[in-house]
């Protein structure tokens, strides 16, 4: 069992940054893929990011592809998502969620946390 708990949300301008946190609790966290997906009012649940279990091999959806940056420390069992030249596209809820193998689809995620409103207003 893995309990996640997203942090960092809230209201940014456009061209912002903001760093979303993803903590952990449980001594397993080293043993999961972590990822990001958000989810626009309306719109279905998508991918953003993933990282693997040592932190040295990420992928990131084409549309956040070279604006955020998923990282992790295992020291801490914390994820984080930087993500830099905000968008107003950008608005949505963000969640994170771990899972025992490397994927972009939100069904082969075990874990998920609760959320975390991200609003860029432009």
């Amino acid at each position: 069992q893995v309990q996640l708990v997203e942090s960092g949300g809230g209201l940014v301008q456009a061209g912002g940054s903001r760093r979303l946190s993803c903590a952990a609790a449980g001594r397993t966290f080293s043993l999961y893929y972590m990822g990001w997906f958000r989810q626009a009012p309306g719109k279905e649940r998508e991918f953003v990011s993933t990282i693997n279990r040592n932190g040295l091999n990420t992928y990131y959806a084409d549309s956040v592809k070279g604006r955020f940056a998923i990282t992790r420390d295992n020291s801490k069992n914390t994820a984080y998502l930087q993500m830099n030249s905000l968008k107003p596209e950008d608005t949505a809820v963000y969640y994170c969620a771990a899972a025992l193998s490397y994927s972009s689809d939100p069904r082969d995620y075990d874990y998920w946390g609760q959320g975390t409103q991200v609003t860029v207003s432009s």
